[in-house]
C-alpha cells in the first residue's frame, strides 16, 4: 500500500479514510507519471485537538486546520509556476507525512454542501500535491496547483472543489 493510514479518531474508520487516501494518492502520483509502488506516504487521521498541536509546532499557528503536510525533503520549484521536478525513485521511498483533522473537515464540507468523502479526497490530493513540492503561496504556483487538482479531481468523479 502507497499510504500508511494511522487513525487516532475513530470517526474516521466509519468515513473509510484508508480508502479514500489510497484512491486519492495514487490518482495524484498516476496523473504525474509517478508509479505509486515505488513510494510511501504515512499520513494521520486526527481531530482538531491534535492537528491545533501540530499546527503550533510546526507554523506557529495555535488553532487547527484542515490538513498539513511535511515532505521528506523540499521539491518545489524555483521559477513561479514551473512545475516541481518528480522525485526519483530510490532506496528511500517516504515522499513525506499528512495530517487531517475530522472536525475541521467535516464542517468545511457541510458548509461547503460537499460529500464528506468528495471533500476529504480533495485535501488527500491538495496534501500529496504539497509533498510533491507543489504550492499555493505564489499566484502562479497557486494556479498549478488548483489546475493540477481539479484535473486530478475529475478522474476521480469529484467535482471543482474551486
Amino acid at each position: 500500500m502507497l499510504c500508511d493510514v494511522v487513525i487516532e479518531d475513530d470517526r474516521w474508520e466509519a468515513a473509510g479514510l484508508e480508502d479514500l487516501a489510497e484512491r486519492a494518492a495514487r490518482a495524484t502520483l498516476e496523473h504525474l507519471a509517478l508509479n505509486p509502488e515505488d513510494w510511501e506516504i504515512s499520513l494521520l487521521g486526527c481531530d482538531d485537538a491534535r492537528i491545533a498541536v501540530l499546527n503550533e509546532d510546526f507554523r506557529d499557528k495555535p488553532q487547527p486546520t484542515n490538513v498539513l503536510s511535511w515532505p521528506s525533503e523540499e521539491r518545489g520549484a524555483e521559477m513561479p509556476g514551473a512545475a516541481p521536478e518528480p522525485p526519483l525513485p530510490g532506496p528511500d521511498p517516504e515522499l513525506g507525512d499528512i495530517a487531517i483533522a475530522w472536525d475541521t473537515c467535516a464542517r468545511e464540507a457541510l458548509e461547503g454542501d460537499k460529500p464528506l468523502a468528495d471533500h476529504v479526497t480533495h485535501l488527500i490530493v491538495h496534501a500529496v500535491l504539497h509533498l510533491l513540492g507543489y504550492d499555493h503561496v505564489r499566484d502562479q504556483d497557486a494556479t498549478l496547483m488548483e489546475t493540477t487538482e481539479v484535473e486530478i479531481l475529475g478522474k476521480l468523479g469529484v467535482s471543482d472543489p474551486y
